[in-house]
């Protein structure tokens, strides 16, 4: 069985095309795409065939990975056509897919042989037992389900050889490994084909109804509870060498949907941990500017999950929320002269002279200044930028590269 240190593969999430470009230039080592069928996701920008090549081929260039999720629970006749979308990954070079439905998986063993299977968080894998079965079928990866604690992992690893694949960061389901119907029944949504309308974190309120027209909350006067099922986000950042040492073979971040700034950020803080880790495991310390980082594109609090024991209520977002640190994503460098230490943004939000910024870029470098002065695409000096994509030069002491990125403080 695995005993040998390895360093886990850093995964991503890509949405778009610009996402997974973006996570491997942070410092990916594989990213995880949808695409326009099998998956669920159906409102993230999921990809073409020729997206696809194109994302295979930038990641080859930069010794990375692309896997697709096809993890639908599939109903009769969805299955139709999997077997020639299979094949079609297999022939672009995708290196996995990700599948949690069995009739799938046969399905793709049998039409698209030599396209490797890796089961998907959906299928609910919580033991060894259910990882050599998933083993013995031909898979070569598991992706555990997010109720998994640690010492179940530890137990894993030394019992079973194939891959394990576990969530790290990003968003938590209040059901059992996402298999939920409240999509289904509140919004006619269903969740385990690409759908959910994530019901669980609309806010909710307990009326009392004395006539039928009638209704007064019965919690009036008390504190405001935003949602009342909703999980905090998971984050094992502090937690690196554990999942380092009980062989978790793939460090998986959620958030397909989210922003090039989330996906750039999360990205890079894991890749330096990892590494860090990695690298001199003896003398390796917790460094708190990461969770610092992490913070800024959090947009809910941050627990370890089911990693150490059950949550608990600290772990749902009932009453009054934590003040959560908010960074607005603003720019990205497109180019910039050494000469005349000018750099030329690609506006993303609205900024303006006299904003405090920062800069970040792949490798954890970071640079923070005061605008003070800018100019539009004629040269024309200008004191702020409102339109979406304008590109706009300004003064950077510090030098900055090519696709690092500029945010400021809510």
């Amino acid at each position: 069985m695995k005993t040998k240190l390895k360093k886990p593969e850093v995964l991503a999430p890509a949405g778009t095309l610009e996402k997974l470009k973006t996570a491997i230039r942070y410092g990916a080592d594989a990213v995880y795409i949808g695409g326009n069928q099998y998956g669920l996701r159906s409102r993230a920008g999921n990809f073409s065939y020729d997206e696809m090549k194109e994302g295979v081929a930038f990641a080859n260039k930069h010794d990375a990975k692309v896997y697709v999720t096809a993890n639908m629970v599939t109903h009769e006749g969805d299955e139709e056509g999997a077997g020639e979308f299979f094949r079609k990954l297999r022939d672009i070079g995708i290196d996995a897919v990700i599948v949690s439905d069995p009739a799938l998986i046969e399905i793709c063993a049998m039409d698209a042989p030599g396209l490797p299977i890796h089961l998907s968080t959906q299928a609910s894998a919580t033991n060894y037992e259910t990882l050599n079965f998933w083993h013995k079928e031909g898979l070569e990866r598991v992706v555990l389900a997010r109720e998994v604690g640690m010492d179940e992992i530890k137990e894993m690893q030394e019992k079973t050889d194939v891959e394990i694949e576990a969530f790290i960061h990003g968003a938590m389901c209040i059901s059992y490994s996402g298999r939920c119907t409240l999509s289904n029944h509140m919004s006619n949504r269903d969740a385990n084909r690409g759908g959910c309308s994530q019901s669980c974190r609309w806010k909710y309120d307990l009326f009392e109804m004395p006539q039928p027209e009638q209704h007064e909350s019965v919690l009036a006067g008390d504190p405001v509870e935003d949602f009342s099922m909703s999980a905090v986000d998971m984050s094992m950042i502090r937690h690196i060498p554990d999942l380092v040492e009980n062989g978790v073979d793939s460090l998986k971040i959620e958030g397909r949907m989210k922003s090039i700034h989330y996906v750039s950020t999360v990205a890079n803080v894991y890749r330096k941990a990892v590494d860090a880790y990695c690298e001199d495991p003896e003398n390796y310390e917790f460094k708190q500017e990461w969770e610092d980082e992490l913070w800024k594109v959090a947009t809910r609090e941050l627990a370890s999950g089911f990693y150490y024991g059950m949550p608990t209520e600290n772990e749902q977002l009932f009453g009054k929320r934590r003040k959560i640190p908010a960074y607005s994503f603003i720019g990205q460098v497109l180019l910039y002269d050494e000469e005349t230490k000018i750099a030329t943004i690609q506006q993303r939000n609205l900024f303006e002279v006299g904003d405090d910024i920062e800069f970040y870029g792949p490798g954890f470098d970071h640079v923070s200044q005061t605008i003070h002065q800018m100019w539009d695409e004629e040269g024309n000096e200008i004191d702020r930028a409102p339109r979406a994509m304008m590109t706009v030069k300004m003064k950077v002491d510090h030098p900055v590269k090519p696709y690092d990125m500029m945010r400021k403080r809510k």
